[in-house]
Formats: C-alpha cells, sequence, structure tokens
C-alpha cells in the first residue's frame, strides 16, 4: 500500500487546477506539470507506445501476453482539478488505522472532518485515510483514479504469468470543465471499450449519467438616479431575482436524488444595467431534460412580455447549450462490458453498487465518441472542497479490479459472458 500512498501524494501536491474562462486545451498551462510527469512514469514502469500530443492527451499500451484474439480495453482517468476549490498548496495528511472519531483537520482554523456529518466515514474504521489540511481539495478526484491505472499496469508487467489482453491507458486534462474527451482521439486510442476510474465510493459502477446542458442568462436593466427612479429605472438584478423564484420549487441539487433531476444556480454577477446568471440543468430523463430546457425559454419569454412595453426590446436573453448525455443508450447494446466489472468487483469480495451518476464523466461523451465507456470507483468521497479524503484501502481495492477485469477479459469464460 505505501507504493500507492507514495504516487498518489506525488500527484495531489501538483497543481493542476483547470480554468472554464481559458480556450486552451490544457485549460491551463499548469497541468503541463502533471501530465510531462506522467508521461516519463509510464515509460519507467515499461508500457510502450507511451505518447502526449499537442493538447496533453496522454495515451500508452500494455501490450497483451496471450497468443489468442482479445478485445482491446482501455481505462482512463484524468488530471486536472475542478476550480471550484483551490488545489494549489496541497498538503496531504496521513491518518492510519481511523479509529471512527473526529479528524482535525486544521487546528488554527477549526476545521473538522467529523462523522457526525460525514457518516460515510464509518465505513473506514481501521483503515489509512488520506485527507487535506483544512485549506485545499485533495485532488482524488481524480488523481486517485490515475494511481490506480498506474498501479495496476505496473503490477501486471511485474506479473506476467497474469494473462491479459492489449490494453490501452489513456489521461485527459479539462474534464472538470466538460472538455476532458473533446479533443480525446478514440480512432487512435484503438480500444472496443473502456472505463473511467473516477467514480466514488467503493462499489461504484454507473453506466447512466444525467443528461446535461448550461444555460446563461443575462437581464438588461436601466440605471436612473434612485430619487428619480419612479417608472424608470429597471432594476436587472431584481429581475434575475424574479427568473430564479419562477424555477420549479425542490428541484436543486439539495433537494433530490436518484434519478430526479434538477436546476442548479452556480453564479450571479450583476448590477442595475446587466445582470448574467448561470445555471445547470440536469435530467436522467431525455424528455425530462428537454422540458427543463424549454423551462427556461418560457420563463425568459415570459418576463420579456411583461416589460416589453417599458424597455421596448428584450429584457432577458437566454442561452442555453447542451454539455452531455445519458451514457445509458451506447452502453446497453453492450452491457457485457458492465457485467465483466460487476463481476471482477464480486470475484474480489466487493459489493457492487451499481446506480446512476448525478453528474457526468469523460466516459459519457466518450459514449456517443463511439468507445462504450462505464464509470467505476476511484474510492475518494467529498470531492471539490476540503473535507475530501479517500481510504487507501479503496484504492487498492480499485487497482485489483483494473486488473481482474483485464484477467476476466482475456479469459476462455469471456465469450460466455458476452
Amino acid at each position: 500500500m505505501q507504493n500507492i500512498i507514495d504516487r498518489f501524494i506525488s500527484y495531489v501536491i501538483i497543481d493542476t487546477e483547470s480554468d472554464p474562462n481559458s480556450t486552451t486545451t490544457p485549460s491551463t498551462e499548469k497541468q503541463w506539470d502533471l501530465a510531462n510527469k506522467l508521461v516519463e512514469e509510464l515509460k519507467s514502469i515499461g508500457l510502450e507506445e507511451v505518447t502526449i500530443d499537442e493538447n496533453a492527451y496522454i495515451m500508452a499500451t500494455l501490450p497483451s501476453n496471450v497468443s489468442h484474439d482479445v478485445p482491446t480495453i482501455g481505462f482512463v482517468s484524468h488530471f486536472d482539478t475542478t476550480p471550484d476549490f483551490t488545489g494549489a498548496n496541497v498538503n496531504p495528511q496521513i491518518v492510519k488505522n481511523y479509529d471512527g472519531n473526529d479528524i482535525v483537520l486544521n487546528k488554527n482554523q477549526n476545521i473538522i472532518l467529523s462523522p457526525k456529518y460525514f457518516k460515510d466515514l464509518l465505513l473506514y474504521k481501521g483503515q489509512t485515510l488520506i485527507t487535506t489540511d483544512g485549506l485545499t481539495l485533495l485532488g482524488a478526484d481524480d488523481k486517485a483514479g490515475i494511481t490506480e491505472i498506474v498501479t495496476a499496469m505496473e503490477y501486471l508487467i511485474k506479473n506476467p504469468d497474469i494473462k491479459h489482453g492489449k490494453i490501452r491507458v489513456g489521461f485527459t486534462p479539462d474534464e472538470e470543465i466538460g472538455r476532458g474527451a473533446h479533443k480525446f482521439d478514440v480512432k487512435k486510442f484503438g480500444a472496443q471499450w473502456a472505463y473511467t476510474m473516477d467514480g466514488s465510493q467503493i462499489g461504484e459502477l454507473e453506466y447512466e449519467n444525467f443528461n446535461a446542458a448550461g444555460a446563461k442568462i443575462t437581464f438588461k436593466g436601466k440605471s436612473v438616479h434612485p430619487g428619480y427612479a419612479k417608472g424608470k429605472m429597471i432594476n436587472s438584478m431584481l429581475i434575475a431575482n424574479d427568473f430564479i423564484n419562477q424555477l420549479p420549487k425542490g428541484e436543486t441539487p439539495q433537494e433530490t436524488k436518484g434519478y430526479e433531476g434538477f436546476f442548479h444556480v452556480h453564479h450571479l454577477n450583476g448590477s442595475i444595467e446587466e445582470t448574467v446568471l448561470e445555471l445547470i440543468i440536469r435530467d436522467h430523463s431525455a424528455s425530462k431534460f428537454k422540458k427543463r430546457k424549454e423551462t427556461i425559454h418560457k420563463i425568459a419569454k415570459k418576463i420579456n412580455k411583461q416589460y416589453a412595453k417599458q424597455f421596448g426590446e428584450d429584457i432577458c436573453i437566454a442561452e442555453v447549450k447542451d454539455q452531455y448525455y445519458n451514457m445509458k443508450e451506447k452502453v446497453m447494446p453492450v452491457k457485457y462490458i458492465v457485467d465483466i466489472a460487476e463481476k471482477a468487483m464480486r470475484e474480489l469480495g466487493i459489493k457492487p453498487l451499481i446506480k446512476p451518476i448525478r453528474g457526468g464523466t469523460d466516459g459519457s461523451q466518450l459514449s456517443y465518441m463511439g468507445l462504450p465507456c462505464p464509470n467505476i470507483f476511484a474510492g475518494g468521497h467529498n470531492f471539490h472542497g476540503k473535507y475530501e479524503y479517500v481510504p487507501v484501502e479503496s484504492m487498492q481495492k480499485a487497482t485489483e479490479v483494473i486488473v481482474k477485469i483485464a484477467q476476466l477479459t482475456a479469459s476462455s469464460d469471456f465469450s460466455k459472458q458476452k
């Protein structure tokens, strides 16, 4: 396990925060720091055909060690971290033999990781946890996934008696800003299917995710001296507030679960003259997803009608853009790729937790690009914030799942599974 700890920490101390306002790929120059390190590491452990392109997409090959035909499979993770919380100067803390009590992340600021609030912690009593120091995120999303893939490939290279087919490895930038698969060369990757190692709790296995769209609503106003504003001033911030209040009640992230969709207001910036509201739209159902997008336009139309005489033009401009779709449509025709992962977990004594993703991964976009790509747990919890942690034992188990999937795909039982 020390190998996993050392490798993981060597990744998370490198700042790879992505930037949604950038137009480059990768979106931040600092992502190259880890990308270049990974290239050298993949070469050093003995992988072949290690490449990195002009956009920092990394690919590598573990050749087959069997004589019969075996499908080429892949494992994919991303190396950027979210811009929602700082990933600079990550200072990982190691908690050995966790006793089930509060973990003081930062004594000076009284930041505590408590099982009273984060009940999942109690699943890992007696295990080794890696946490933040309370000032940054950890980066287990998805440097845990990278750690597991590299460690599994190293293990297979050192243990040639374990039979497997050709395996392709892929690491991507900018997943956290929705662009991780945008420039991924599926043809070059050359796998028949792949797995993203990008889930959370041990046992997670997912092949359904949200349909996703982003909305940007711009509200126009008129600024007039408040002492003479009667019948003249139009405060765009108040109109934005009116728009938010017209969204369906009870359909926010904090009020929904499972297959329930939502509207999530995540940015609001304004003045009297102009306010910009940004929100995301999510739903597993294609028909409900369509209706949610229509709701945005209906509210905008209603507000424009309300202010038509006073303003003389549209006061509310709604732009809605699709981001990704539910991978289930592309995975179900090859459902056996999920069955293999489930079998791998069961053979390792892991209870599969098959459930829909309340979000998306590179795999959702890759599935629509011709690379069916279910998602497997990477082990971390509380992603994107200072309470993030990962049990080392979960990373170890994820590594074993990768190895087992490789074995099962190359076994004589594969044709029966398929």
